[in-house]
């Protein structure tokens, strides 16, 4: 089992940058796809990138494609996601998933809040 701890969150005003990082308290994540998820207040969550097991290969939502960034580190069990030229339409609170598909999505961690605001 693993769990995953999302970290990084912030208020950051519009066109700013933050990187958020997912950190496995407990298990390996090189075993696993892993993403980085949203949801907005009244909205339905919804993936934002997603990396392979390797971190060879990546998918974005168009939303972010050119701003955001997925990486991951295997040796030290961390997913990070960098967010540059933040817009307000990115405030939402940030979910890491890891599970064994990019649509199979296991484990979940706590989240964490960004808001995009002047």
């Amino acid at each position: 089992q693993v769990q995953l701890v999302e970290s990084g969150g912030t208020l950051v005003q519009p066109g700013g940058s933050l990187r958020l990082t997912c950190v496995a308290s407990r298990g390996t994540t090189s075993n696993y796809v892993m993403g980085w998820f949203r949801q907005a207040p009244g909205k339905e969550r919804e993936v934002v990138a997603q990396i392979n097991k390797r971190g060879r290969d990546s998918y974005y939502r168009d939303s972010v494609k050119g701003r955001f960034t997925i990486s991951r580190d295997n040796a030290k069990n961390t997913l990070y996601l960098q967010m540059n030229n933040l817009k307000p339409e990115d405030t939402a609170v940030y979910y890491c998933a890891a599970g064994p598909s990019m649509p199979i999505m296991n484990y979940w961690g706590q989240g964490t809040q960004v808001t995009v605001s002047s």
